[in-house]
C-alpha cells in the first residue's frame, strides 16, 4: 500500500513539474523596445522592411513617388521601384554570368560574356513589365497638398530564369556554348546567397 501511495505521489509530482515546464516554455518572450537616440524620431516607411526584401524565390523592390497629381505619384513610385529592381537583377545576373562563363571555360569568354550581358538588358526590360505590386499605400501631405505613393513590387526568379533561357536558346552564337542546366545551377547558387 505504501508503494502505491509513493508511486502515485511521485507521478503527481512529475506531472506537475512537466506541466510547469511546459507553461514556462510557452510564455511569449518580451520584445525589447529600443528607444531612438535623443533628438531623433524613428521614421516608419510604408511598403518596406523584411517582408519586402529580395530572397531566393523573388526579386523585390520598393520606392516612393510624390506629385501634386495622385496618378502621377503612383507612376513615379512604380518607375522608381522598377529602376531599383532592374539594378538589383542586373547585379545578380552579372554574378551568375561571370560564374557560369568561368565555370564553362569557353575560349571566347569575352565575346560570350558581352553577348550574355546584352541579352540580360533585353530580358530585364521585357520582364519588368510583368512585375506584381505587392504593396501600395497613398498619403496626402496636408501642408503641400502633394500625394505620396509608396509601392513594393516583386518578380519571380523562376519567371526571369525561364525568360532568360528562352532568349539565350534563340541566339545562334550562344546556343553552341549554352548549357541550360549548368546555367540554372549557377543561377540558383547565386539566388541562395540572398536567403
Amino acid at each position: 500500500m505504501k508503494t502505491t501511495t509513493t508511486n502515485r505521489s511521485l507521478t503527481v509530482l512529475l506531472t506537475a513539474l512537466m506541466l510547469s515546464g511546459a507553461f514556462t516554455a510557452c510564455k511569449k518572450k518580451k520584445a525589447v523596445v529600443e528607444a531612438p537616440p535623443t533628438g531623433e524620431t524613428e521614421v516608419i516607411v510604408a511598403c518596406s522592411g523584411p517582408d519586402f526584401f529580395t530572397n531566393d524565390k523573388v526579386f523585390r523592390a520598393n520606392n516612393l513617388g510624390e506629385s501634386m497629381d495622385q496618378a502621377t505619384s503612383k507612376k513615379k513610385a512604380l518607375a522608381n521601384a522598377r529602376a531599383d529592381m532592374a539594378s538589383a537583377i542586373n547585379t545578380q545576373i552579372k554574378g551568375v554570368i561571370d560564374n557560369y562563363v568561368n565555370s564553362r571555360e569557353m575560349n571566347n569568354k569575352e565575346e560570350v560574356g558581352e553577348r550574355f550581358e546584352g541579352l540580360t538588358r533585353e530580358v530585364i526590360d521585357q520582364r519588368l513589365s510583368g512585375t506584381k505590386t505587392i504593396c501600395e499605400k497613398q498619403f496626402k501631405d496636408n501642408k503641400t497638398g502633394n500625394y505620396k505613393t509608396y509601392v513594393a513590387i516583386e518578380l519571380s526568379a523562376q519567371d526571369l530564369l525561364s525568360a532568360y533561357n528562352e532568349r539565350l536558346s534563340s541566339d545562334d552564337r550562344l546556343k553552341i556554348d549554352y548549357d541550360y542546366e549548368k546555367f540554372k545551377e549557377t543561377f540558383e547558387k547565386e539566388m541562395e546567397k540572398l536567403k
